[in-house]
């Protein structure tokens, strides 16, 4: 199983697409952080969600663990099918995602110029400059 892991960024949910349930988080560089690159993550079918505006210590995302997935079923009523599409934000925290299998990427912010996404569909993909981009699993 492949996690992401963002440790000691901010991130933010920048976008939620109620009508195509697409879920978005972003991290700018920040010179507090000494962080130069651009990260998103994008999450599709989203079906139930649980988020903090804000993660000030960054993300973790990894499938709920049996444990984890049995006190969230009972306490939202989430089917037993949907255990392999629940995943949690954060390395101990409550933040959940049930949806499709998370994917992200990253760039360094200032070779994006005018592009103010890096999920944006109306720019080409992948784009002139390098991009490291993946998917939890």
């Amino acid at each position: 199983m492949t996690d992401f892991v963002r440790e000691g960024r901010l991130f933010r949910v920048s976008g939620f697409n109620p009508s195509h349930r697409q879920l978005f988080l972003t991290s700018e560089a920040l010179r507090e952080d000494r962080t130069t690159t651009r990260v998103e993550v994008y999450i599709g079918h989203v079906e139930l969600m649980l988020l903090k505006p804000f993660y000030g210590h960054g993300l973790h995302i990894r499938r709920a663990t049996a444990e984890e997935f049995a006190v969230l079923s009972g306490r939202h009523g989430i089917p037993a099918e949907d255990a392999e599409y629940t995943w949690m934000l954060e390395r101990d925290g409550d933040s959940f995602v049930v949806g499709g299998h998370p994917s992200w990427r990253e760039a360094e912010y200032k070779l994006m110029v005018d592009r103010t996404s890096l999920y944006d569909a109306s720019k080409p993909w992948p784009p002139e400059y390098p991009v490291e981009s993946g998917h939890v699993s």
